[in-house]
């Protein structure tokens, strides 16, 4: 059943770039809100060929019919004054890729409203997903708001908190929350439209931040605790990955558990545990590997792993 209180009589400009804001926007072409443009970041290169892709929005949109703008900078007069010959009610935007100007933040009529995955004003940044699995969080949610210039610190008007499971990784967690997004954004802009949503300013002295994740926050800090380093690793996956080295080789680590014990050896240090099992001593007990990714770039179960790649006691990963 569609809603019918606001998405027939508003005008959206839709801005977004990843899966989560492809979400989103598939929600509100569901629910028949009228979008008059789609805005995302431009076709970038990838892979060994450098061959150009197009953001997961754009793929989205084009299927659904809708008109799609891609500028190579949100700053540019030409395209800012095509917003604002579009008159828009609204502009949402998700995970759109860049701080939006104070110029473009004020065409809309009813206001620039955002969905940031995280319970604002904890997790404001890039990556707010994997950093709460990483620090070990037992919850996490969504949030929307009014836009600002600033960085995630507009008003917030709806949210919504969501368990994080103790099997959890990056990837698992995007989903759930891509999808309780949506809705949140949906359920928005229809009690914005209605006067309903009191803004609420947010604590800036109860902020923290989530900055974009590189690659080599990927690489595993033996001296850290199990619990830890478990957590390091869920939130770290799918990208940038986990990763520890044997020797010259790079190991990524897809999937582990602590491991209930105490032990002396050195952290990174390959320990006695059960046939089959690859332990690793760390600052704080130690830590079972459950599934890995060697240089042939095949992902596996421990044991099928280590029957063809042996790690006897003692060797030391760094």
């Amino acid at each position: 059943m569609k809603h019918s209180v606001y998405n027939q009589k508003t005008d959206i400009i839709f801005m977004g770039t990843p899966d989560f804001a492809t979400v989103c926007l598939k929600y509100l072409l569901e629910q028949e809100c009228r979008l008059s443009l789609v805005v995302t970041q431009p076709d970038r290169p990838k892979g060994r060929g450098r061959k150009l892709i197009a953001p997961p929005v754009k793929t989205a949109a084009l299927e659904a019919g809708c008109e799609v703008a891609q500028p190579s900078s949100i700053n540019n007069d030409t395209f800012i004054q095509h917003i604002q010959s579009l008159k828009p009610d609204y502009l949402v935007v998700v995970a759109y890729g860049q701080i939006l100007p104070q110029k473009l933040l004020e065409i809309p009529r009813l206001g620039s409203i955002n969905v940031h995955a995280s319970l604002l004003p904890r997790y404001r940044g890039a990556a707010p997903i994997q950093w709460a699995i990483i620090n070990g969080e037992q919850e996490t949610g969504v949030t929307t708001m009014l836009m600002d210039n600033g960085l995630d610190t507009g008003a917030m008007l709806l949210s919504q908190t969501e368990s994080i499971r103790p099997d959890d990784t990056s990837a698992t967690l995007h989903d759930r929350l891509a999808l309780i997004g949506a809705k949140l954004l949906f359920q928005t802009l229809e009690t914005q439209y209605a006067g309903e949503i009191m803004p609420m300013p947010q604590d800036n002295n109860q902020a923290t931040y989530a900055p974009l994740l590189k690659k080599k926050n990927g690489l595993i800090d033996w001296r850290k605790p199990a619990q830890q380093l478990a957590c390091m690793i869920r939130g770290m996956n799918p990208w940038p990955g986990a990763f520890t080295f044997y020797g010259d080789r790079r190991l990524k680590i897809l999937a582990a558990q602590t491991a209930a014990m105490e032990t002396r050896s050195a952290p990174g240090t390959v320990i006695q545990g059960f046939a089959d099992e690859l332990r690793i001593a760390t600052g704080d007990g130690a830590l079972s590997i459950l599934k890995i990714q060697g240089a042939s770039g095949k992902r596996m179960e421990i044991k099928a792993f280590l029957q063809g790649f042996k790690m006897p006691l003692g060797a030391v990963l760094s």
